[in-house]
């Protein structure tokens, strides 16, 4: 969710031979680093928003958190230009019904997240259960995406636990 400087691209994800090429074309035609600010509404929509300096600049990294604002307004900005409607309401979760659905998200099954939680894993099944047919979907995999869509849980819920174990 925040921004990042392209020099670090490859820390975060692996690049394959054409990305490494569209950087190379970028350099060639007057690019030099970046920085992207990426961003991910809820339900409805992700964008980004690059600001760049020629091969010969330096990045001027004390400007980084004046991006970030910039970026998160040209993405608003963006979509009142292309008319964009609120997005529809999501389901609502209960607390514990997020709750069984992170620990699902972490790999848990129902009777280890009833240890955990302290609760059956009779209310667990449930929990889960209504979970799904508030999301409107059939299986786990559907509804741990369908939270981590809504923002209910995030990458970082599952990764910084599933990284401490």
């Amino acid at each position: 969710m925040s921004g990042f400087e392209w020099r670090h691209i490859e820390n975060l994800i692996p690049l394959t031979r054409g990305d490494r090429r569209m950087l190379k074309v970028g350099r060639e035609s007057g690019i030099g680093d970046g920085y992207t600010v990426p961003r991910h509404l809820p339900g409805e929509a992700n964008g980004s928003c690059s600001f760049v300096v020629r091969p010969d600049a330096t990045l001027p990294r004390s400007m980084l958190h004046i991006a970030e604002i910039v970026g998160a307004i040209a993405l608003a900005s963006a979509r009142k230009i292309v008319g964009a409607v609120a997005p529809k309401s999501r389901p609502v979760l209960s607390e514990r019904q997020r709750e069984c659905v992170l620990w699902s998200a972490r790999g848990k099954t129902a009777a280890e997240i009833a240890v955990i939680l302290a609760i059956s894993e009779e209310t667990v099944i449930q929990h889960l259960k209504l979970a799904r047919e508030r999301y409107d979907v059939h299986s786990r995999q559907s509804l741990v995406l369908c939270a981590m869509f809504d923002g209910l849980i995030s990458f970082a819920d599952v990764f910084h636990w599933w990284a401490g174990t």
